[in-house]
Parts: structure tokens; sequence; C-alpha cells
């Protein structure tokens, strides 16, 4: 990418378009103070909204550019997306509903240096009860069967070195598994409290069904990945390979 940018920032984005402004006030101010340079991948998910026609006021501006798809793909397809375009050294990840700060971002970069991700965990969460209560049941059954150490994988707060999260394989679903996919790489990840917010504008996409139920299915099919999981370490080979 030109202009020498360390980080790409993805923001998927799925009917928000009462948030669109306040997130390029938001970063516009991040990216004014922040050491490391930065930039914002939009990836417009099928919004019927008027998202994206802001999204394309919004990136006639520098440190912002989008990707549009053609109808509603879901969160890891998003995420990919942003992941497949990344031409940075580090790509990040944030919601568009703002309920983390890019500020945090800061906090992440102080890490990454040694460590393949450092993800955010939302240690004072600002959520109504039944969400807390549905994620506290989908993360004690993500735990319990996949054990990956992470307190928090429901947190809308990473970094990961582009050159890694490249590798991940992402199938529906798997945005959930990302810290616990690049372990199965062999990668180190830190973990950093970050603030969390009350939505402000804008509607939750979460609901019982893709917050609880879909994540045990999503925990089954990542256990058998596991299982099967290529992995190897090449000990010599002869200088053609």
């Amino acid at each position: 990418m030109k202009n020498n940018y360390r980080m790409s920032i993805i923001v998927p984005v799925y009917n928000e378009v009462d948030n669109l402004d306040r997130i390029e006030a938001v970063f516009t101010e991040y990216f004014a103070q922040s050491d490391t340079k930065s930039k914002v991948i939009f990836v417009d998910d099928g919004s019927t909204d008027g998202s994206f026609e802001k999204i394309m006021d919004i990136c006639k501006k520098d440190d912002f550019s989008y990707i549009k798809f053609d109808k509603n793909y879901g969160l890891s397809t998003a995420i990919k997306a942003g992941i497949d375009v990344c031409g940075t050294e580090l790509v990040g990840y944030i919601d568009a509903d703002l309920q983390t700060t890019p500020f945090d971002f800061d906090l992440l970069l102080e890490e990454i240096d040694q460590y393949e991700a450092v993800i955010g965990f939302r240690g004072k969460r600002k959520d109504t009860l039944s969400k807390k209560v549905q994620s506290s049941f989908a993360n004690s059954i993500r735990r319990a069967l996949i054990d990956d150490g992470v307190i928090d994988t429901g947190c809308p707060l990473k970094i990961m070195k582009a050159d890694v999260a490249k590798k991940i394989p992402f199938f529906d679903g798997m945005h959930r598994f990302i810290p616990a996919l690049i372990k199965l790489q062999g990668g180190k990840i830190q973990q950093k409290n970050v603030q969390h917010f009350e939505r402000t504008a804008g509607v939750s996409k979460f609901n019982i069904f893709n917050r609880s139920i879909k994540p045990l299915q999503d925990a089954f099919a990542y256990r058998w990945m596991k299982s099967r999981y290529i992995t190897y370490k090449v000990e010599e080979s002869t200088p053609s390979v």
C-alpha cells in the first residue's frame, strides 16, 4: 500500500448507516494522534440502508477505502475479504458499532512485535443483561470444547500479523475462532483488557441463535478440523526445493 501504512483496519458494515459519520470522525481523530500509520478498509456486506453510499463519500478522503459485496455473506466472509486485500504488515479488526474504540489499537500495538496476534477482551462490558448471558454461555461452551485459553473470543478488537492472518483457514463462523486458528499454526497470542461502550446507534445483528447455538455447531467443526490439521517441520531438503 502507498504512503507507508503499517496497518489496515477492517470494518465490516451491514446496515450501519447511522454509525458511519461517527466512525469517520473517531477514526480521523485516531489517525491524527497514533504513531502507527493506518487506514480503514470498509467491507460493505450487502447493506440495504444507504450505508454504501455513505461509505463512498467517506472514502473520498485519504486513509479510507472499501470493498462492496453483491449481497450479504456474513461476518466471517467480510473479515476474510479484508484480509485478502490487505497489503500492510499488520491487519486490525473492529466492529462498525464502535462498542470498542480504535484508540485501544495503540494498546494492542505495544506488544504486537512479540506475538502473531494481540486481541482485546472486554473487562467491563456495557451490553444488556440478555447479551451478557448469551455471550457468557457461548464462551463457556467454546472453552469446554476447544480450551484455547481465550478470555473473550467475541471481542471485536484484534491485531494480527498479515502474513499469519492470510493463512487462517476461513469458513462461515470461523471469525469466532481466529485466535484458536492462529494457535493451531503455532502462533502466539496476547490478550489485553480494552474499553467497551454501549451501542449508540443501529441495531445488533446477533441473537440467541447466532450468539449461542451457531457457535456450538462451529466449535464442533473446529474440533474436527483441529484433529485433522496438517503440520510439519522440514529438517533438510535439496537446494532446488
